[in-house]
């Protein structure tokens, strides 16, 4: 078997975060079997910011409520067509890591990754979606104007990629944090495909999580940190892989790096759903105090996290008819919890001064979040090439 990048043990510092990761995510696990009705809104926005933190990396930048729209398959506000073709195709792939990844018994092969590949770019026949590449292929720094990474030989893809597929179907004692790590590591440093490696990797990388079966995948993903921090992302892969495909290279960094990003996106995704009973129940009093009707709960959570709402969101969260969708909107705004935005097709509705009150109230209450590897991104970038 040829040989992938060796798996780093963890140190005792690295034990006790992958410890620390474990205990949120099993908190998340205990609020989502708990059935609250912000359960399902946090998904959506959750499975939107990995949609838009992965294609962020590859330039594809889209609003949040884009990213949301592609979640609810509704049309963009303001994406271009090239860029929504991309995020609609990512949403494709993501939603099947999500839904198919989970089941007992599921095994991850070429034949799994080559679809995936398919789904991401069927829009694009040119880039051979599916198929591996033939030919010899550079990663580059188009502000630099150089190239960064020279992966292997178009000879070595098939051999590699048994290899890596060989891995992820056999059993070993390595975390799931890790083991997804060094999958994410392997296909972006193996770079199979003309096209679409980066997101690959990532999504592979969210489909090795959601075989742990602890939280659902969705809550698990780093996919939204790692566009938040793609300058970091791209120096470790840099510091890593150093200009050209060498597996011999170690690991520990990349390791830590991924361990620290699980870390800071699971106090995150904790602090979400702890704001979002403070959020739900101060939503209620307000709906009470004004004497509307609960179901604009949904529509009123959308604008106080800063999502534009409109009239087909709208509909699609409540499913209601458009009249009474409109005229929920239209009272939701003369009490003052919305304002309207735009005229006819444009009219959307935006926080008002009681939602913005209470976020902002939330958001300087807010403490810090830990990082456990303080030192890590000098460390990092002091071994780059």
């Amino acid at each position: 078997m040829t040989s992938l990048f060796a798996t780093p043990d963890p140190d005792l510092e690295d034990q006790q975060v992958i410890g620390e990761i474990h205990e949120t995510r099993a908190s998340l696990a205990d609020y989502l079997r708990a059935p609250e009705r912000w359960n399902g809104l946090l998904r959506r926005t959750s499975t939107a910011r990995a949609i838009q933190g992965s294609n962020t990396i590859e330039g594809y930048t889209i609003s949040d409520e884009d990213a949301v729209a592609a979640v609810d398959d509704e049309p963009p506000l303001s994406a271009d067509e090239e860029t929504w073709l991309e995020i609609i195709a990512y949403r494709r792939v993501l939603t099947y890591v999500l839904n198919v990844a989970t089941e007992p018994g599921f095994v991850i092969d070429e034949a799994v990754l080559r679809s995936m590949h398919f789904m991401l770019l069927d829009h694009d026949l040119s880039k051979t979606p599916g198929r591996y590449r033939t030919k010899e292929i550079f990663v580059r720094d188009d502000k630099r104007g150089v190239n960064v990474y020279a992966g292997p030989d178009g000879d070595l893809v098939p051999e590699l990629m048994r290899s890596l597929s060989e891995s992820l179907s056999t059993p070993t004692a390595d975390d799931p944090l890790v083991r997804g790590a060094m999958a994410h590591l392997d296909l972006v440093m193996i770079h199979p495909f003309r096209d679409g490696n980066g997101r690959m990797a990532r999504a592979l990388q969210t489909m090795v999580l959601a075989q742990d079966q602890v939280v659902e995948p969705t809550f698990s993903s780093i996919e939204e940190w790692l566009g938040h921090n793609t300058q970091d992302y791209h120096d470790v892969l840099a510091a890593t892989g150093r200009g050209s495909w060498n597996p011999g290279n170690g690991a520990t960094l990349w390791a830590k790096f991924n361990l620290r990003a699980h870390h800071m996106q699971a106090q995150t995704m904790r602090r979400r759903f702890d704001e979002a009973e403070v959020q739900w129940r101060r939503i209620d009093e307000l709906i009470a105090d004004r004497r509307l009707n609960d179901r604009l709960g949904a529509a009123l959570y959308d604008a106080l996290i800063g999502l534009r709402v409109t009239r087909p969101s709208y509909v699609k969260l409540t499913e209601l008819d458009e009249r009474t969708a409109t005229r929920d909107l239209v009272k939701a705004a003369e009490s003052g919890l919305l304002e309207a935005r735009g005229e006819r097709r444009g009219r959307h509705y935006v926080a008002g001064e009681p939602l913005r009150r209470i976020q902002a109230g939330l958001r300087a209450e807010r403490k810090p979040l830990a990082d456990r590897y303080p030192t890590l991104m000098v460390e990092i970038r002091r071994a780059l090439p």
